[in-house]
């Protein structure tokens, strides 16, 4: 039975909705950033761009860095942004456009999260970069789909007994990265942790305007929490959501963190973006050996 129109929207020219994206617009190899602005911060690294196209904060150009052709996506903020980027991307490989109905030979896409980030931890400093060993996915948006094969419930569990979960919220998920790509990419030029997902910048990060929070201790439980060597490094808002919806979907997935703040010290980078270019030359010299 084919998809919908309703399910799969494709506009007037056969692009798929929100992206503005045709198959052959894309590469195998995507960069995710959040920022449509970093977008050209990258691509003016290529040797060559053939496409580009922009609706609403989705970004694309896709084009060659050295003999490598990689596409560079603006997913915007957020994990509700993410699961339109993933099962877009998703039906653009994996779904035939014309019949509607999903391919028999399946493409698995690698894709690289190029992000900012603040750190947890004092031993992790600004302007430092972080490898998400995992995602833990404290913002729910997972739960929609069928999770059971994508966890680690005793970390999990771990989590939820040494932060004292409000059993309100949804039951936090931790989510392993693709080792695959993580190969390509580890080395002393990383640290590495679990990167926390939060569902918003505010309050889900324990940040305190004028709402008081449900729990004004969580970032300080997110810090102390160990599990197995295991801590959480850093706290961002797409890592856990790209690799839950990867490792459902069967892409890799790997999240690069500049660290721009840290949350322990309560510094800020004196200059992020020169932060953010380092990372973005390391990861494009690593990304043509993939």
């Amino acid at each position: 039975m084919s998809i919908k129109n309703s399910e799969l929207i494709l506009n007037a020219d056969g692009s798929v909705y929100h992206l503005n994206l045709k198959p052959d617009n894309i590469s195998d190899t995507i960069i995710f950033v959040g920022d449509q602005d970093r977008v050209e911060i990258i691509t003016k690294h290529f040797d060559s761009i053939e496409f580009s196209t922009q609706k609403r904060e989705f970004k694309t150009q896709t084009g060659y860095f050295h003999d490598k052709r990689i596409t560079v996506i603006s997913t915007g903020i957020g994990p509700d942004n993410i699961d339109i980027v993933l099962n877009e991307l998703d039906a653009l490989v994996n779904i035939n456009l014309e019949t509607r109905q999903p391919k028999e030979n399946l493409v698995s896409l690698n894709i690289i999260r190029i992000g900012t980030s603040g750190s947890l931890q004092k031993e992790i400093p600004v302007d430092s970069f972080v490898l998400s060993s995992h995602g833990l996915d404290i913002n729910g948006m997972l739960h929609f789909y069928q999770i059971a094969s994508i966890g680690n419930p005793e970390i999990e569990n771990a989590f939820m007994e040494h932060t004292l979960w409000d059993l309100n919220k949804a039951r936090p998920l931790v989510i392993n990265n693709s080792k695959f790509l993580e190969n390509y990419f580890d080395s002393a030029e990383f640290h590495k942790g679990i990167t926390g997902t939060a569902g918003g910048f505010y309050g889900p990060q324990g940040r305190v305007l004028r709402l008081p929070l449900q729990d004004v201790n969580l970032n300080s439980k997110l810090e102390s929490f160990s599990f197995d060597g295991l801590n959480i490094s850093n706290f961002e808002m797409e890592t856990s959501v790209i690799y839950g919806l990867s490792k459902l979907l069967g892409h890799e997935a790997l999240s690069l963190n500049a660290i721009i703040a840290n949350r322990a010290t309560g510094e800020f980078s004196s200059d992020p973006r020169a932060t953010v270019e380092r990372l973005i030359l390391h990861a494009l010299n690593r990304i043509v050996n993939i």
